[in-house]
């Protein structure tokens, strides 16, 4: 079952007066905006033009999809409570509009939330848009809609085809200099490239041209010194339940239950670039790696689709944790299954150092999934089998729901391998930013969908 956030809105100059309203569409899981409505009223009071963008709304999103859940947002206090049930309506002007507003879907699948008006400026503005082509006689028309420009997007528009690393490496580069120049009185929250990618990649080249096996490529940015996650990452017993993936569930398969990974703030090994895994010293944040939090905390805030949350048990994912669900209202879980990989001996090591001491047992690691680090630690694919097992057990525990996972690189990156169906290798086409949003859904017939990856947009000013 899909899952829609409306946001609605509608005003009147002078109440009653010359009225208007606003509704856009968003999809739960990535924020993106599926459709927007705008109509002039004419003379009309504010809570029948908030009545009629709520309307609009849901018309909206049952054209999409009838079977899907809604949740609605606005700053109509009035219409919250009264949709809600928990207000009697009274005025015989909208228990119309309410009453067909009820009529659009099932009551089992739309919830209502109220939120302030500052999270509502799409709406807002699709509204008076509405109202401005009506004092010049003209009908409101999404062609000339400036809602949207004007409007910070919940998620960056894709320059590349889905799971094209390069652009999401662009996107984040690109957020980490706007941020620079437009904060540099704060400290940094998009995380700098990482040098342990190119080391990495130098190093799988030396393989080659010595005629040894062809190591993987690392994969990219495990920016804060947490590994060049795995080359494994996968366990040949998980592989079949991820195979024969579709486009879509069937609507009677009920709500996916959907897992938003969320990657941990920087802590001060980050910028040194140092392995950070389960076995070492267990940092917390950083100022930076906390402002992350808090920027991740009221990016998801806006959403309001986290119904659980859930944390490894290092310091720097249940701080990260922690502070989200502060802003959410919600407790922290925490299971085990969700921690980083041990990287036995070379815990708080750069990977330079790791390659001048131990290079036979870094070469095999880089071509093996098998391999364990130094000293004994934990494989990638031994960490991928915990993530499948983990996955399992989170998936049946939250059916239908929507759970904020706050995890690493090397799991997260896991997750949404496995999701796809992917080859071990594929990992190292990946770039998982610290402080970034991914998701995935699972449906009831196994089938998983992808629905965001590293999404680092909160991050900017």
């Amino acid at each position: 079952m899909r899952e829609f956030i409306v946001e609605a809105d509608g005003g009147s100059r002078g109440n009653p007066g010359p009225a208007g309203y606003g509704a856009v569409v968003r999809d739960a899981a990535t924020g993106e905006t599926l459709a927007e409505a705008a109509e002039y009223l004419g003379v009309a009071t504010n809570n029948v033009a908030e009545y009629s963008g709520l309307l609009a709304g849901l018309r909206a999103a049952r054209a999409l999809d009838p079977a899907a859940r809604v949740h609605v947002r606005m700053d109509s206090k009035l219409v919250v409570e009264q949709m809600s049930g928990r207000w009697k309506i009274k005025h015989p002007a909208m228990k119309p509009l309410a009453t067909e507003a009820r009529s659009l879907f099932p009551p089992d699948q739309v919830t209502y939330e109220w939120i302030p008006r500052e999270q509502n400026k799409h709406a807002d503005r699709l509204a008076n848009e509405a109202m401005d082509a009506g004092a010049k006689g003209e009908q409101w028309s999404a062609s000339t809609s400036r809602a949207a420009l004007d409007t910070p997007a919940a998620v960056p528009e894709p320059s590349g085809p889905p799971g094209d690393a390069a652009a999401g490496a662009a996107r984040a580069r690109a957020a980490l200099a706007e941020g620079r120049s437009a904060a540099a009185a704060r400290p940094a929250v998009a995380p700098a490239e990482d040098d342990v990618e190119a080391e990495a990649v130098r190093e799988a080249e030396a393989v080659r041209e010595a005629g040894g096996t062809a190591a993987p490529v690392p994969e990219e940015a495990a920016p804060a010194g947490e590994q060049p996650p795995s080359s494994a990452g996968g366990e040949a017993s998980a592989a079949p339940t991820e195979q024969h993936r579709g486009w879509s569930a069937a609507p009677d398969l009920g709500a996916p239950a959907t897992l938003v990974l969320l990657r941990h703030g920087e802590t001060p090994l980050t910028p040194q670039k140092r392995f950070s895994g389960s076995g070492g010293t267990d940092p917390s944040l950083s100022a930076a790696g906390r402002e992350q939090a808090y920027r991740v905390a009221e990016a998801l805030a806006r959403r309001g689709t986290i119904q659980a949350v859930v944390s490894s048990p290092l310091a720097r994912t249940r701080e990260t944790a922690e502070i989200v669900a502060a802003r959410l209202g919600l407790d922290v879980a925490v299971e085990e299954g969700l921690r980083e990989t041990d990287f036995g001996a070379w815990e708080g090591l750069t990977f330079g150092e790791v390659r001048e001491r131990h290079p036979d047992d870094l070469n095999a690691w880089l071509a093996d999934p098998e391999a364990r680090p130094t000293g004994g630690g934990e494989s990638f694919a031994e960490t991928a089998a915990r993530i499948a097992a983990t996955r399992d057990k989170l998936v049946a525990a939250h059916a239908g729901r929507t759970v904020l996972l706050v995890s690493h690189v090397t799991p997260i990156k896991t997750f949404v391998r496995l999701a796809l169906g992917a080859p071990p290798e594929s990992l190292f086409r990946m770039e998982l930013s610290a402080a970034s949003l991914s998701a995935v859904a699972y449906y009831a017939d196994g089938n998983a969908s992808v629905r965001l990856f590293n999404d680092t947009s909160h991050l900017r000013p």
